[in-house]
């Protein structure tokens, strides 16, 4: 599957992408929010896991590209969201390229496509209780704060979501 959006193109990732998503999954500052950075072994998991997701769902976290270049990674997965498996837009940009608006950008065409091509009622996106730019990112997209948690891995966690008819009212 390949996303368009007016500046930038979502496609499968690749093992080809390992290099460009290492630095940003095993950087600190990018990873602060998680419980630690991930190592060569856990982003070869990551990619694996994205490919898996595709072919048994056929959505995951696609590679972001921005004239061709890998920038980071946008997409859809199930995730355990206080109890349930619900369909998660997710997102990591590379830091060079943090506050130009393309995580938004990015997390809209995936909300866009949860709802028109895999037709999930309702999408998430849930976050460490302190990662103040993925609430920015959530709510620009239109989603609400719906609740708070704390999971044994990642701490305290908010979680964001917006229905299918709060999507077209606010599209």
């Amino acid at each position: 599957m390949m996303i368009t959006t007016s500046r930038l193109v979502l496609r499968e990732m690749t093992e080809a992408d390992f290099a460009a998503l290492r630095a940003i999954l095993s950087d600190p500052e990018t990873m602060r929010y998680y419980p630690k950075p991930y190592d060569e072994a856990g982003v070869r998991r990551w990619i694996a896991w994205c490919r898996d997701s595709y072919e048994k769902h056929g959505f995951g976290l696609w590679a972001v590209t921005l004239n061709g270049e890998f920038i980071g990674d946008c997409g859809i997965s199930l995730q355990p969201i206080n109890g349930q498996w619900l369909p998660e837009i997710g997102y990591h940009i590379r830091k060079d390229y943090w506050r130009k608006g393309y995580a938004s950008e990015a997390a809209a065409a995936c909300i866009r496509v949860a709802f028109e091509q895999f037709g999930f009622p309702a999408v998430y996106s849930y976050m460490n209780a302190e990662n103040e730019p993925s609430f920015r990112t959530a709510m620009k997209n239109g989603m609400t704060l719906v609740d708070e948690y704390t999971d044994d891995h990642h701490g305290p966690l908010k979680v964001y979501r917006i229905t299918r008819e709060e999507w077209e009212a606010h599209d």
